[in-house]
């Protein structure tokens, strides 16, 4: 897994200011409700709705937003939106490639709005699978500090688990996409809590960046996920343990 992974997981933490967090659980809200629209209502037969509510309770996103939610999405509300997934790509300040995800009821808004953050902050849009070509689909689990590496493992070791990162606070579990929500229910019958479970887009071409160039692009990343219509934001930026430490120091 990229540095970023690692970074944006400690940043979300500290961002618990009012307005992001009323940003984050309206992103939250919306995965709810694209969620129970594809798939229904029904927790066991949709595992995507499991997960999307599952992140945000640990976001402490109230009960009665996530019911909310699930009927805007299932249909039992009157208020829905259709919601459509656009892919944006792009480059960041030195050539860091970056992939843009959305969710939005109007893609020219969504379209102009991640066109103006790149250009304000040093990058640029890019034609669609100028960099997408490598990034793959992977299942991605963030574990809390606690248990040990060697017992994260052994709960998912038949599960196609392909890396186990070690960030400053938590692990970074990479999987097959197919195998993750096996990967997390193993976590959980062996006792083993965790942050979040999704699919995301991970980069097989890393570039390691300095403090400068990954305050940079962390400035970008911030300017983009501060738009309604952006749920994530993916890089193959590339972070050191010493880097990531001094992100960490300056707060």
């Amino acid at each position: 897994m990229s540095g970023h992974s690692k970074w944006a997981t400690t940043k979300h933490k500290k961002a618990a200011n009012d307005a992001k967090r009323a940003k984050l659980w309206a992103k939250l809200i919306r995965n709810i409700e694209v969620a129970a629209r594809s798939g229904g209502p029904d927790l066991e037969g949709n595992p995507a709705l499991y997960d999307a509510i599952y992140k945000a309770r640990k976001s402490s996103v109230p009960n009665d937003n996530i019911d909310r939610a699930v009927k805007r999405g299932s249909g039992d509300g009157n208020d829905g939106v259709d919601y459509q997934n656009i892919m944006y790509e792009g480059y960041g300040p030195n050539g860091i490639a970056v992939l843009v995800e959305c969710l939005t009821d109007n893609k020219n808004r969504a379209a102009a709005e991640v066109r103006l953050a790149f250009t304000k902050n040093g990058g640029s849009m890019a034609d669609p699978g100028s960099v997408s070509y490598q990034f793959a689909r992977k299942g991605v689990i963030i574990v809390p500090e606690g248990p040990t590496e060697d017992a994260i493992l052994e709960a998912t070791l038949e599960h196609d688990v392909e890396d186990i990162a070690v960030g400053s606070d938590n692990f970074v579990v990479t999987s097959d996409p197919s195998s993750m929500v096996a990967a997390r229910t193993a976590l959980q019958e062996a006792g083993i809590d965790y942050d979040s479970a999704d699919v995301e887009f991970v980069s097989s071409l890393k570039i390691a960046a300095d403090l400068e160039t990954a305050n940079k692009v962390i400035r970008l990343i911030d300017s983009l996920e501060d738009l309604d219509d952006v749920q994530a934001v993916y890089t193959n930026m590339d972070l050191s343990p010493e880097v990531l430490g001094q992100l960490e120091a300056q707060g």
